[in-house]
């Protein structure tokens, strides 16, 4: 599996379980981890980036058709979502499932961290050093070393300094 991804960083570890779709487009930096029954699904046509010392939690799916970047020292808990394609509106005629698709990056710089169950819409950036809340999905950009929490997130206050 390491031999087949784009670029692997020493002192990785992906637990069992864990599945990786396009490993050519998938990057990951020095001491990764990936927990249990984990997907990392590459694409053809966006890259997934994952920075130095970020730990990702058990059963988590970052689908990276518009392209993921996370930062270095990023904390994904278990069961978060990061999505970056949805299907256009094309009118009633058109069933959702076969309306073309948007593709929008998604970028967490680092320091910040994603709480459990969170989901990442397409397009969103979070700041450096922000804390998203568990069960939170972030539909808009998270403002650095704000505290995020809701469906949709808000910001609830900043993170002291």
């Amino acid at each position: 599996m390491l031999e087949d991804l784009a670029s692997c960083g020493d002192g990785c570890v992906f637990e069992e379980g864990v599945r990786i779709f396009h490993p050519e487009r998938v990057h990951l930096g020095a001491d990764v981890y990936v927990g249990h029954d984990t997907i990392l699904k590459g694409y053809h046509a966006g890259d997934l980036v994952i920075g130095d010392g970020t730990w990702i939690g058990q059963q988590c799916f970052l689908h990276s058709a518009g392209g993921i970047t996370l930062g270095r020292n990023v904390g994904v808990g278990p069961g978060v979502r990061i999505l970056t394609s949805v299907h256009r509106e094309a009118g009633r005629s058109v069933p959702i499932l076969h309306a073309p698709l948007t593709f929008a990056a998604v970028v967490v710089e680092d320091d910040a961290d994603l709480g459990v169950g969170s989901i990442l819409l397409p397009g969103v950036r979070v700041g450096r050093g922000a804390q998203v809340g568990a069960g939170a999905v972030v539909a808009e950009d998270v403002p650095a070393y704000a505290i995020v929490a809701g469906v949709p997130a808000r910001v609830l206050r900043e993170r002291p300094e």
